[in-house]
Order: C-alpha cells, then sequence, then structure tokens
C-alpha cells in the first residue's frame, strides 16, 4: 500500500513513482502481488479535487492511501482500518512534508509516525513498513528554520525506524537518492517529474531489496 501525500497521489497525466514501483515489482519480484488502498483517484488540478482517473497506463493498479495536503498527522488515524480492510502486507510511506509545513514542528510529527505504526499493527501485527525521509524541496532551499525541522525530522524517523523495528513487523527507512535535485528531478520545486519518480521508486524498491531480498535492484523501465 503506498501511502504518502501529493507526491504519492499524483496529478492528472502523471505515471507517478507508486507507478515506477510496480513496473520494478513487475520486473523484479517473483511471486503474485498487488497494490493495495482505499482510493483510487489522482488530483485534478484543474477541480481541485481528487477526482481524476487519467492515468497514463490503464493496466496499473491504482489503489492506494494518498491526499494532496495530507500528513502523517492525518494518515494517522486512517491507517489501522486501511490496513484492516485492504488487508496490506507491506506499507510504503512517504510522509512529512505537509506536516512540518503547516501542522507539526520536528518532535510532534515524530510522534505522528510512532502512532501510525502503532495503528497498522493494530490491524495487522505482521505488517511491514518502509519509510522514506522528506526529500528535497523548495521551500528548505529558502527558508533555514523549516530546512532545520526537515534534518530535525529526517534524524528523529530514523531514530523510530530503529526504535520500532521488529523481527515479526519490519521497519526500514529508505534512503533518500544523493543525485535527487530540485531543479532537475521535480516540476516545481517539489512535486516530482519522471526522474524524480524514479529516484523515489529506487529508494524503495533498494530498501526493500538490501534489507528484505524482495524484487532486484532498481533499473528505470
Amino acid at each position: 500500500m503506498p501511502v504518502g501525500d501529493s507526491m504519492t497521489i499524483g496529478s492528472a497525466g502523471e505515471h507517478t513513482w507508486r507507478y515506477r514501483m510496480w513496473r520494478h515489482l513487475c520486473a523484479t519480484y517473483g511471486g503474485p502481488f498487488t497494490l493495495v488502498g482505499p482510493r483510487d483517484t489522482l488530483y485534478d488540478k484543474a477541480a481541485d479535487a481528487p477526482t481524476s482517473y487519467a492515468y497514463a497506463d490503464p493496466d496499473f493498479p491504482r489503489r492506494h492511501l494518498a491526499g494532496w495536503g495530507e500528513g502523517w498527522l492525518h494518515m494517522a488515524p486512517l491507517i489501522g482500518e486501511a490496513v484492516r480492510t485492504q488487508r496490506a502486507d507491506v506499507l510504503l510511506v512517504s510522509l512529512g512534508l505537509i506536516d512540518l509545513g503547516f501542522y507539526t514542528n520536528a518532535e510532534q510529527t515524530a510522534e505522528n509516525v510512532r502512532a501510525f505504526v502503532a495503528e497498522a499493527r493494530t490491524a495487522n501485527p505482521r505488517v511491514s513498513l518502509v519509510l522514506l525521509p522528506v526529500i528535497p524541496n523548495v521551500r528548505a532551499a529558502y527558508d533555514e528554520s523549516f530546512a532545520a525541522q526537515v534534518t530535525r525530522f529526517n534524524e528523529l524517523l530514523a531514530k523510530a525506524a530503529a526504535d520500532l523495528d521488529e523481527p515479526s513487523s519490519p521497519v526500514l527507512l529508505a534512503s533518500v537518492p544523493e543525485s535527487y535535485d530540485i531543479d532537475s528531478d521535480t516540476y516545481d520545486g517539489t512535486h516530482p517529474n519522471a526522474h524524480g519518480e524514479h529516484k523515489l521508486a529506487a529508494a524503495f524498491a533498494e530498501a526493500m531489496h538490501q534489507g528484505w531480498a524482495l524484487g532486484g535492484p532498481y533499473e528505470p523501465s
């Protein structure tokens, strides 16, 4: 189940990193799988609402739990029911930018991470999670105090991943690609373009391959 904000739900006409991840797993994972989630739309910027089905590939299993403008604060109360009803085994989570930008500081956001994991485990005690830190973004490039909050949260996220990791319910921390660049990997300083989508998918894929031997090394396709 992909879980995230605007960078995960994507908007009309985009492939999204979840599509790139699906293509990767189709090529490298030997068993049956699919993407699950209670939502299936893209965001329609013209309508300012998550109402679009204009996916670039009609064969893509489009289910997810992602929303434009939603963060850990919003997803923590939803994740238990989503995991339970969708029978999710693995959560690929990209959240935090919205929280830090509008709702909570680094410490409060980290507490919501822990609440999120607890709720997911209540629904499925054996759920596995891959957590992506907040990636480079345009606001952090010009707002020093926000950049400091991002740095602090990513430190707390790494600590939470280490603290919460359990043999029966593993937690992996994905690595932000060192080459990720807001000028070449996004279309507006925040939302990934095709290059950025591949890099975010690769971050999840490499964590799963190296941590769990699930799938193979990421190759863009």
